[in-house]
């Protein structure tokens, strides 16, 4: 059985999101949990409040049991990017980048 918990939109570049998605991917929930809230990085703290919406999907939508539950899925993909402009000299300005992912994560017991 595999329970899914989709975030979109988030404040986050795809490149920095993928680091900690490649940590966890493979890792039972509780050592996926452990590492995240040890680590240093702003992905970390988005990724961990999902796995915690994920395992509690799982146990109140399917009746999983959460010892077996392991990070099955765990992929990062771009979204949309907020544009902006920052005022140069002689008029121009330049443009300010801000991306934003979706984060996609499936636990299972498989």
């Amino acid at each position: 059985m595999k329970t899914t918990a989709v975030l979109r939109g988030v404040r986050l570049s795809e490149q920095k999101g993928r680091l900690v998605a490649d940590q966890v991917r493979g890792l039972s929930v509780d050592r996926a949990l452990n590492l995240l809230s040890f680590s240093p990085k702003k992905a970390a703290v988005i990724i961990r409040k999902l796995l915690e919406s994920a395992i509690a999907n799982a146990e109140h939508n399917d009746g999983a049991d959460i010892d077996e539950l392991k990070v099955s899925v765990i992929y990062v993909d771009r979204g949309p990017s907020l544009m902006r402009t920052s005022p140069r000299a002689k008029g121009r300005g330049n443009r300010i980048v801000k991306p934003t992912c979706h984060i996609f994560l499936t636990v299972g017991n498989e």
